[in-house]
């Protein structure tokens, strides 16, 4: 595993963070979430969470939730555990929206960032596309629906959610990152070719940005405060998943660019 280059790319990305351009970078796709997220909630919040809470009384998921937060020393949580549930659900869709927004607004700024100060030289091959990095999004956020929904109920039981969080954030961001991050110099071949070959130090970037990603998600334990707060907390937890995943896509970029000189330079030889 290259672990010299998972740290290079780090510590550039890690300034790269805090230049003014890429700062302001992140007010584009906060506020497109932003404003997205906003008519959203005011138009079909309280459907959601009046769904869920039929869902609730025709299968006695009271009686059943409570047994289990009273085993889990969470009882108090028995009061808000609807809206709990309805922001929940939100927050996958939260979650593509932002990743989204990154991939499509920012994204290409990161590439040109990165590009024109470390890798002028490096030849533009433009193996990947506007349409490909949206379905290639989209098919990775499916799947990751599908494990989200399957993983919900691990929400009443923390310690192990906060396991499974950043293993299925890890593997999305790594998903979808790598596409984007190669899409303008790489062709399909070497993309395909530095998937399979740095497909480890690819995740571990994935995995340790998924640990980051998942913090957002700590706004939702608040209680009865997070349900009365909600508006305010989904807009803190979009702002923090906007730079979460610029820092993320910072990282994969600069790895990734270093990966396609390095394997041009063997592959020419």
């Amino acid at each position: 595993m290259n672990l010299q280059g998972v740290m290079r790319s780090w510590g550039k990305a890690v300034v790269a963070q805090f230049h003014y351009r890429i700062l302001l970078l992140s007010l584009m796709p906060f506020l497109a979430s932003l404003v997205l997220w906003g008519l959203a909630m005011w138009w079909g919040m309280q459907g959601l969470i009046d769904f869920v809470q039929a869902l609730f009384v025709k299968h006695d998921g009271f009686k059943t939730a409570g047994d289990i937060l009273s085993m889990t020393g969470m009882l108090a949580f028995k009061t808000v555990i609807v809206p709990l549930i309805a922001m929940w659900i939100l927050l996958p869709l939260m979650v593509i929206t932002s990743l989204l927004a990154i991939g499509l607004m920012a994204m290409p700024v990161i590439n040109r960032h990165v590009s024109s100060r470390d890798y002028p030289q490096l030849e533009q091959r433009k193996g990947g596309s506007f349409f490909g990095s949206v379905w290639h999004s989209f098919s990775s956020f499916l799947i990751f629906l599908v494990l989200w929904l399957l993983s919900l109920p691990l929400v009443l039981i923390p310690p192990v959610h906060f396991i499974i969080q950043p293993l299925l954030w890890g593997w999305l961001t790594y998903r979808v990152m790598v596409y984007d991050a190669l899409a303008e110099h790489a062709d399909a071949d070497e993309r395909k070719s530095l998937t399979r070959l740095h497909r480890k130090p690819l995740l571990m970037i994935g995995t340790i940005t998924g640990v980051l990603g998942a913090a957002p998600t700590l706004l939702w334990l608040g209680g009865a405060m997070s349900v009365v707060f909600f508006p305010f907390f989904a807009g803190l937890a979009i702002w923090l998943y906007v730079l979460v995943f610029i820092f993320t896509g910072l990282w994969f970029q600069y790895y990734c660019m270093a990966a396609l000189q390095q394997h041009r330079a063997t592959t020419t030889v």
